[in-house]
């Protein structure tokens, strides 16, 4: 802290400190991160996977060889769990009539479904439905887990998820904000429904 204050403030605006260190990128539209880094990210996971968005369908559609990926995580012993919301839900039909899109929410989420049943039932790889109570907790907020790295979009009113910000965080030390999202995610995943792959 003593090397920061002596230099020139021009170099203090410049150089992170307390918290800001957690902040590794930010990015004005998901869409707008490298295409590479999802699977980079995937393939550097060496313990978990928490994938806790609503749909999490672009990571089928986006991300090469993701299903390829998600086995060979799993044979190896990292633990693999997608958060998705209920394709059948009311916070599913409302946030549909929010984005009216053609691709619609409740579609996204089958996609997801239908590449994770194409997986198979594997002992790593879990899925959740959000409970009806956090649904609402759940569309609004995504949060991507690899390891230590967290990819967080806050999706903005009408905005659908590529086109919501998104951060990607680190922790660096206890209680900060990649802390604080993460913890969003598991307490989310703590009341969500087992589904069967």
């Amino acid at each position: 802290m003593r090397r920061a204050r002596s230099l020139p403030r021009v170099a203090r605006d410049r150089i992170k400190t307390g918290a800001d260190r957690e902040i590794l990128q930010t990015y004005p539209y998901r869409s707008a991160a490298p295409s590479s880094l999802w699977g980079e990210l995937a393939d550097r996971a060496t313990r978990d996977i928490f994938l806790a968005g609503y749909t999490n369908y672009f990571f089928f559609t986006s991300v090469p060889a993701f299903p390829e990926t998600l086995r060979r995580k799993v044979a190896s012993g990292v633990r693999v769990r997608f958060l998705v919301g209920d394709p059948e839900g009311e916070v599913t039909r409302q946030r549909e009539a929010v984005e009216d899109t053609a691709l619609s929410v409740s579609t996204r989420i089958r996609i997801t479904l239908e590449h994770l049943q194409r997986l198979g039932t594997s002992e790593g790889l879990e899925l959740r439905h959000s409970a009806a109570e956090d649904a609402v907790n759940h569309v609004s907020l995504s949060v991507f887990r690899f390891d230590d790295d967290l990819l967080v979009t806050p999706h903005l009113a009408r905005l659908v998820g590529h086109d919501s910000p998104l951060l990607h965080l680190r922790p660096h030390g206890d209680g900060g904000m990649a802390d604080r999202f993460r913890e969003h995610a598991e307490e989310l995943w703590s009341r969500a429904r087992p589904a069967t792959l």
